[in-house]
C-alpha cells in the first residue's frame, strides 16, 4: 500500500474520529439518504483500505460529520 493511501485513509479516520462519529454511524446515515445504494462499514472500511472510496463519497462522509472538503491553493499555477 502507498503511503499517500494510507496519509488519506488516516486523515479521513481521524476526522471521523475527532467529529464523535463511528463509521458505523456513518454508514446508516449513508443508507437513509441512498436507500438504493446501500453499503456496509466492512466496504467502506475496505475502500479507505485499498485506497478506492469515490470523491463523492468522501464528500458525502465529511457532510455528514459536518466538514467540509476545501481545495485551497499552494501558490503552483500552470504558466
Amino acid at each position: 500500500m502507498s503511503q499517500d493511501i494510507i496519509n488519506i485513509r488516516n486523515e479521513i479516520k481521524a476526522e471521523i474520529a475527532k467529529s464523535g462519529w463511528t463509521l458505523t454511524d456513518i454508514v446508516k446515515e449513508m443508507n437513509k439518504l441512498h436507500p438504493e445504494n446501500t453499503t456496509t462499514s466492512q466496504n467502506i472500511s475496505n475502500k479507505l483500505t485499498r485506497g478506492t472510496l469515490k470523491y463523492s463519497e468522501a464528500k458525502e462522509i465529511a457532510s455528514i460529520i459536518g466538514r467540509n472538503i476545501e481545495w485551497v491553493s499552494n501558490t503552483k499555477t500552470k504558466e
